[in-house]
């Protein structure tokens, strides 16, 4: 396979292998089931397959956006955003619960996300630690592939548009995976498989585009990957909503709220910058022109 070439075919023989892997480690290993409460097996697949494409293209990994120098200041910017917009999340979800009279608290415990409500609560620090080291591989491989890698693979061929949009459909499709494991186990029919699926790769793809458009704008991959990070391991495997009936009953609105506003928030900043409103100091810092 010549990488040079076939650039879209390429990056689709190379989504499908990794899905595979992905596939193998939901319905047959489990490893979600087991006590590392994380499917972690093919982000390291992952990993490897990008070690390997890098070296193809003689590339290096600041070439997809690992630049160490912006790692401290770029994953700032990340979790800064992800603590804004989900703090906005949270509060819609507090107030949602108060109002149909099922007040919530918060609580932090270690669980794997599921699509069908069931959890497990763990609370010792070895969870803990291990839910943040799987969440490090989870978004080093899933930013480090669909964003850095892809993203500058493809760009040159189809465009800054076309890159974005077929990223972010192979990143929704990559999420398919779990739900059709619960329609498998019985856990999910058909029709709840189909409207969840195009809700599931919809939330995902806009994601993938919030994420790849952070990457354009910056060159950098920590921004989007502090922010995905933040998301997977904070918001949804650590802090957690409680009521007397249930366990984070109202996720789903968190997780809406908290990505659409910031993709709104990460599209203005784009159109301003295009725009001319705001630039880029040499040092980094973004100023507001005053320009009308």
């Amino acid at each position: 396979m010549d990488l040079k070439e076939n650039r879209v075919r390429n990056s689709v023989i190379i989504f499908i292998i990794c899905l595979i892997v992905h596939a193998a480690e939901v319905f047959f290993i489990r490893t979600d089931e087991t006590v590392f409460a994380e499917c972690f097996i093919n982000k390291v697949f992952g990993i490897v397959v990008l070690f390997a494409l890098l070296r193809l293209l003689k590339q290096k990994w600041s070439d997809i956006g690992f630049k160490s120098s912006r790692f401290l200041p770029d994953c700032f910017k990340g979790f800064l955003i992800c603590t804004v917009f989900y703090t906005i999340g949270f509060a819609v979800e507090f107030i949602t619960l108060a109002t149909s009279g099922n007040p919530g608290h918060m609580e932090f415990f270690v669980t794997g996300f599921s699509l069908t409500g069931n959890v497990t609560k763990q609370t010792g620090i070895g969870f803990v630690l291990m839910c943040i080291g799987f969440n490090i591989i989870n978004v080093w491989m899933e930013e480090g592939l669909f964003r850095g890698f892809y993203i500058t693979y493809l760009r040159e061929k189809i465009g800054v548009k076309g890159a974005l949009f077929l990223v972010a459909l192979l990143f929704g499709l990559w999420h398919l995976v779990t739900p059709l494991r619960s329609v498998a186990d019985g856990e999910m029919n058909i029709l709840t498989f189909a409207v969840m699926s195009v809700g599931y790769v919809v939330l995902s793809g806009l994601m993938g585009i919030k994420w790849g458009m952070l990457y354009e704008q910056s060159g950098s991959v920590w921004i989007g990957l502090a922010d995905h990070f933040f998301n997977n391991c904070v918001v949804t495997n650590l802090l957690h909503v409680v009521t007397e009936s249930g366990v984070d009953e109202y996720q789903i609105l968190r997780v809406l709220v908290g990505e659409l506003t910031s993709l709104v928030a990460v599209v203005v900043f784009v159109k301003l910058k295009k725009a001319g409103r705001i630039s880029n100091k040499p040092e980094g810092q973004v100023i507001v022109s005053s320009r009308r």
